[in-house]
C-alpha cells in the first residue's frame, strides 16, 4: 500500500500573506515556503501528492494556478477543497470524503500541515497518518505523540522512517 501525501496549502507549501485580499492566484506576489520545491520533487518520485486545503475563496483551478506560479504544480496530482468536497477541512469527515474520492482507505493517507487543529487532529481522528510541520516550534501539550518537523526538507527523512516502520 503506497502512502498518499496530502499537504496543506497556506504556510505549509506556499507563504500566506494575510494582508492580501482575495484568491492567492491573483496576488501580486506569491512565494513557495522554503524547501517546498526540493521536498515535493523528491517525494513525488515515489508517492502521489495532493493538496488538502481549507481555502474557501478558491476552487481547484485557482489553487492549481497559484501552485503553477511558484513551480510546484508539476508535482501535485490534484486539489481537495470545500468547493469539490462540499465540506471545509478541520473535521474527520473532510479526510473521509477525500479518501472516498481517491478510492483508498484513510489509513493510506498522510497529512502534512502547519495547523494542529485544522490539519493534524482531524486527519488522525479519521484514521489517517500525520506529520505536523511546526516551523515556529509551537508547544502543543495535546500532541506529544505526533511526529513534527520544523523544516519541509526534514520530511524526506521522516518519510523514510515512516516507510521502514510500515
Amino acid at each position: 500500500m503506497n502512502t498518499i501525501y496530502l499537504f496543506d496549502w497556506g504556510d505549509t507549501l506556499m507563504v500566506d500573506f494575510p494582508e492580501q485580499p482575495g484568491k492567492m492566484c491573483d496576488w501580486p506576489e506569491v512565494r513557495a515556503v522554503d524547501g517546498a520545491l526540493a521536498t515535493l520533487a523528491q517525494l513525488s518520485r515515489q508517492h502521489a501528492i495532493y493538496i488538502a486545503t481549507n481555502a474557501a475563496d478558491s476552487a481547484e483551478a485557482d489553487i492549481h494556478a497559484a501552485f503553477s506560479r511558484v513551480g510546484l504544480a508539476p508535482f501535485i496530482r490534484g486539489y481537495f477543497c470545500k468547493a469539490n468536497l462540499g465540506i471545509g477541512k478541520g473535521s474527520p469527515e473532510f479526510f473521509e470524503r477525500l479518501a472516498a474520492a481517491l478510492a483508498v482507505p484513510t489509513g493510506q493517507l498522510l497529512m502534512v500541515g502547519d495547523n494542529y487543529h485544522h490539519d493534524i487532529a482531524p486527519a488522525l481522528a479519521a484514521g489517517a497518518q500525520a506529520i505536523w510541520f511546526n516551523p515556529t516550534g509551537v508547544d502543543n501539550a495535546h500532541a506529544p505523540q505526533v511526529r513534527q518537523i520544523s523544516e519541509l526538507t526534514a520530511l524526506i527523512d521522516a518519510v523514510k522512517e515512516n516507510e521502514h516502520e510500515g
